[in-house]
């Protein structure tokens, strides 16, 4: 089986140069908890919710100030919307992500595997409990 198969497509990405504020607008309104950032047309990091928690609201920073650049985990894992679900289940492992941005061989986002489209295979019950219980620790 490959990503494709089981990605969600419509991602959405956020510039990074908008408001965590309006980033969590966005997230709220499109019902996720994480969203690539780009720059320049690239993908530069991913923000999560998480990351809005601790590096926004714990320290006390505004979130209509504070930029997306500010707060995002930088650097971004990927794989390709033609990988098979093996080998995205061991990047999702070592890196311990519950999501990944998928791409075309163009580079091109097109969608995003989680932990739980993983979870939901029914054909794949083995590979589905190796990613979660690495991910979840």
């Amino acid at each position: 089986m490959i990503v494709r198969d089981i990605m969600h497509s419509g991602v959405r990405v956020i510039n990074h140069q908008l408001s965590v504020e309006q980033a969590a607008k966005m997230m709220e309104q499109g019902d996720f908890g994480s969203i690539p950032v780009e720059k320049n047309d690239k993908m530069i990091g991913m923000l999560t919710d998480r990351d809005i928690v601790i590096r926004v609201v714990a320290a006390g920073k505004n979130p209509k100030l504070t930029k997306v650049s500010e707060c995002m985990s930088r650097g971004i894992n990927w794989c390709f919307d033609d990988d098979d679900l093996e080998t995205v289940a061991r990047k999702m492992k070592e890196n311990k992500q519950r999501r990944l941005p998928v791409v075309n061989r163009q580079k091109r986002l097109v969608g995003m595997i989680s932990l739980a489209e993983i979870t939901n295979l029914r054909e794949q019950p083995r590979i589905a409990q190796e990613v979660l219980s690495q991910v979840t620790h």
